[in-house]
């Protein structure tokens, strides 16, 4: 399993780190990873025409996109597509921060989970 992380450098851009999820064989239960701690789960929903400039990430949070599909651009100007069932690990609460677009014109649906 494998989530997409955007956070800010050292150079005050954002940028893209794909990482790979340890997770530990239960036998019968699959696999599981260790305990990430939340403070809760927030519901969002935007229209289809959703585009934000630059801005950062209010807090370091999990964003896991449920329905329609969104474009997140970085400092160097790599975009990254997440559609549905992609998590995204918004980290990059200081700096440049990135832009999020929406794709195809859809409403978009997702859940924002807060960590400590």
């Amino acid at each position: 399993m494998r989530y997409l992380r955007v956070y800010a450098g050292d150079d005050g851009r954002s940028h893209f780190e794909d990482v790979e999820i340890p997770l530990e064989d239960q036998g019968a239960m699959g696999r599981i990873s260790e305990l990430w701690k939340g403070k809760g789960v927030m519901f969002r929903e935007v229209d289809g025409d959703y585009d934000l400039d630059f801005h950062n990430a209010p807090r370091r949070q999990f964003v896991v996109n449920l329905s329609g599909s969104v474009e997140i651009e970085v400092g160097d100007g790599t975009a990254r597509r997440l559609g549905p069932g992609s998590i995204l690990l918004a980290e990059d609460t200081t700096g440049q921060g990135h832009i999020s677009r929406n794709v195809g014109g859809e409403p978009r649906g997702c859940l924002f989970i807060p960590l400590d």
